[in-house]
Parts: C-alpha cells; structure tokens; sequence
C-alpha cells in the first residue's frame, strides 16, 4: 500500500435501474506481478489492486436474485426474492450487510463509483462533494433511468460514512477525446454551447477493453478499432490508438443500437407525429423510448436475447435481425469515420456470450476483410481471437470489466496520481 493511504480495500458501486452491483479490492504492495485482466491488474498498472469478492442484487421490479462470488468465481451464497418485494434501497442494505459480514475488519481507503453521464465539464474521475453531486443531480435528466440510481449509493454512503472519499468515474469521460465534428447536433449553435451535443456512454467498458490491447493485439491497439458494447444496454465505438474517435450513442443513452428495451437510433419526426396524432407529452414518450421498445418492442417476446435466441416467434427472429442490421450498419459508419478497419471487438452480455449474434455479425462485415475462425480450436471463454489466421481484419471477444476501471482510477485519485 502506498505510504500515507488510510485504508486496505476499495469498495466499488455500480447501481443501475434494474440492478447493483458491488465490487470488492484490495490493496497489496506486492501485487505488481499482476497478470491483467478480470481478477488483476496490467503490469504497466501502478495500482496493486487484486478482486476479492463480487455480489450483485439483479432483476430489481421484476425477479430480485442476489448472487456473491469469490475472485475465482466460486459462489458465496444466492438468493431469491418475491416478485417487486425488493427495492433499491433494501438492495443496497442488503449487499452492505452482506459484505460487512464477510469483511468485518477491513478499512476502507474509499469508494468508487460508476456514474452515466458526467456532461462536458466533468471528463475524468473526481473526488465527490457537494459542488460535484449539485452537477451530477442537474444531469439526471439527461440519464432518467441511470443517473438517480447512480447517485442514491452516494449519498447513503455520504450519511453513514461522512468522512469516507468517494470517487465517481464517467461513461461520458473517455468520449471526450472526439472532435467538436463527432459532437455537434446541426442545430442552433448556441445550443451546443448550452451543452446540447454528443456525449457517448459505456466508456468505462471501451476504456477498459482500450488498456488491454495492447497486450492482445499490438497491431490493433495502435490501429483503428471498432468496439461493440452488446448488452441490455448496446452501443458502438471507434478507436484509434486506444482514444475515442466516435460512438453509436449521443445526448442520451438512447441513441445508436436498438437495446433491451430502449429505441436506438430513430427520426426525431417520429416523435412529433405521435405528440399530434396521440397527443403524448414528455413523459409519454420517456416511456415509449426508454421501457416498451428495443427487442422487446419489436419481438413482444422479450428484451432478454437468450429468450429471443430460443423462441420460434416470427417477431422474436425479426428482433434480432433488425438488432443485427443496425450494428453491421454502425460498424460501416465508424470504420468511414477512422477511414478503414484493422479489428473489431466484441464485448459484455450479449457480444461476450451468444456466438450467433457474433457469427451474424461477420458474415455481414465480410467485404471489410471479417474472416471467421470456423477451426473450432479455440476457447468458448475468456479473451479470445474469433477471426481467421488470414483475415484481413482481426475480429476478439474480450469480457469487460468496468469495475476494475473505476477501482483503478479510485485509487489512481487518492494516491495523488489522477
């Protein structure tokens, strides 16, 4: 540990609007021999941080289920709820007690937390008090359905531990390095400078997948790069030399891809002709474009792609066809803006664990120079090259891990290094 920090553990947060998640790391001087990846950190990391538990409260409003894991991913415990007899608040108490019980001496240097949207001034990880949390709360929003979620663990934390630093880490952050060209909306310039731009999100996962890289595939890391971000929540992008050049998502996170249940990318015409045809206000449309479209919109089966890979519903299969067209359409557009394609990456829920939206994929990037590995020689699990030897066009399937991107930049900030 470094000399002068108060503390041997990093707690890090990341509440969502259907789940929480709580990451555990500790701090050891000599963990510098750390090979990377999920359970570590990069040798070039300075941070000694090593995983040691990892629990999650899922399904919030629907099928509560808590589930804690050890670092070498064995199970600690599980549980079941009633349908909606959980809510965030009790969820929070719960993974607290949990992990007071299974740490009960641990000090902690502070907590880190993953926020959505940061704006344009907010464009790397700080340190929380009350003049950052009045900017965050004035964002809210900008992210309905993710930033009041993000910034309740705060201020619990805030009450019950008033002299504990908090760390709040961006998904807007990484983006910051885009052209004002990649940023404006051809609206009112005036309205750019009220703060009305592109903003882009998942950028803890795009930068988390940017640090390993190098270690992968030099050749990418310092090419152009086109990341997918597949989960209930999916965006695109673009790469070059490990900085953002570009990405799917814009003002808010409901731009780009369709997603579990958000819209995607749609003609703002659509939305003043429902406000005069049906007369929905702003709430209305929140609903509409937030809750009851995306897969589950399309599909009426489910916002879930396991469910919708199993079902033989018609929809269900247009679901994910419409969902695989507009990412080979993403993908066409960020490799125009980097001006050619060197590799592409495929990463969370869905990009890290259902191989035939992935095969889809590459069979429409072929004329990119996408080869498949049809060898069936290597690894269904864990970092993986799923391109042919020969293709033009290196094609990885790398698990993300924002947790430990928010733990590094925590303890990056309170070791006087951020």
């Amino acid at each position: 540990m470094k000399p002068g920090l108060e503390g041997d553990f990093i707690a890090v947060v990341n509440a969502g609007s259907s789940s929480i998640k709580l990451s555990m790391y500790s701090l050891h001087a000599d963990n510098g021999s750390a090979t990377g990846g999920p359970a570590g950190v990069d040798r070039k990391d300075a941070s000694p941080l090593r995983l040691e538990l990892q629990a999650q409260v899922e399904g919030l409003g629907t099928s509560p289920h808590f589930d804690a894991r050890h670092a070498d991913g064995s199970p600690a415990v599980t549980r079941d709820w009633p349908v909606s007899t959980l809510t965030h608040d009790r969820a929070l108490d719960h993974l607290v007690e949990f992990v007071q019980h299974e740490f009960p001496k641990i000090e902690l240097l502070g907590i880190g937390h993953r926020v959505v949207h940061g704006g344009a001034q907010l464009d790397r990880p700080v340190r929380v008090d009350d003049e950052v949390m009045a900017q965050l709360e004035a964002l809210v929003p900008l992210a309905p359905l993710h930033q009041p979620h993000n910034l309740t663990p705060i201020r619990r934390a805030f009450e019950a531990l008033p002299g504990l630093p908090q760390v709040a880490c961006f998904d807007t952050a990484f983006h910051r390095t885009q052209s004002i060209e990649s940023e404006i909306f051809a609206l009112p310039y005036a309205m750019y400078q009220q703060g009305i731009r592109r903003y882009g999100f998942h950028g803890l996962s795009y930068e988390y997948i940017a640090s390993r890289l190098p270690a992968l595939s030099p050749s990418m890391a310092d090419g152009r790069v086109v990341v997918l971000h597949l989960g209930n929540g999916a965006s695109a992008c673009a790469l070059r030399h490990g900085h953002s050049l570009g990405s799917s998502m814009g003002f808010t996170a409901l731009d780009g891809l369709p997603m579990g249940t958000r819209s995607g990318a749609l003609d703002p015409g659509v939305l003043l002709y429902l406000m005069d045809r049906d007369g929905l206000d702003a709430r209305a449309l929140e609903r509409l474009l937030y809750k009851e479209s995306g897969l589950l919109g399309l599909s009426g089966v489910s916002s879930d792609m396991r469910a919708l890979l199993t079902s033989e519903a018609p929809r269900a299969r247009l679901a994910i066809e419409v969902f695989v067209h507009r990412i080979s359409h993403e993908i066409g557009a960020l490799a125009a803006d980097l001006g050619g394609l060197d590799g592409l990456v495929f990463t969370a829920g869905i990009g890290e664990h259902a191989e035939p939206i992935r095969r889809k994929v590459l069979e429409r990037c072929a004329w990119l120079g996408l080869a498949p590995d049809d060898s069936g020689d290597r690894p269904e699990h864990g970092e993986r090259r799923i391109s042919a030897p020969w293709s033009r066009c290196e094609a990885w399937v790398i698990p993300t891990d924002e947790a430990l991107m928010v733990a590094r930049h925590t303890y990056a900030l309170l070791a006087g290094h951020g």
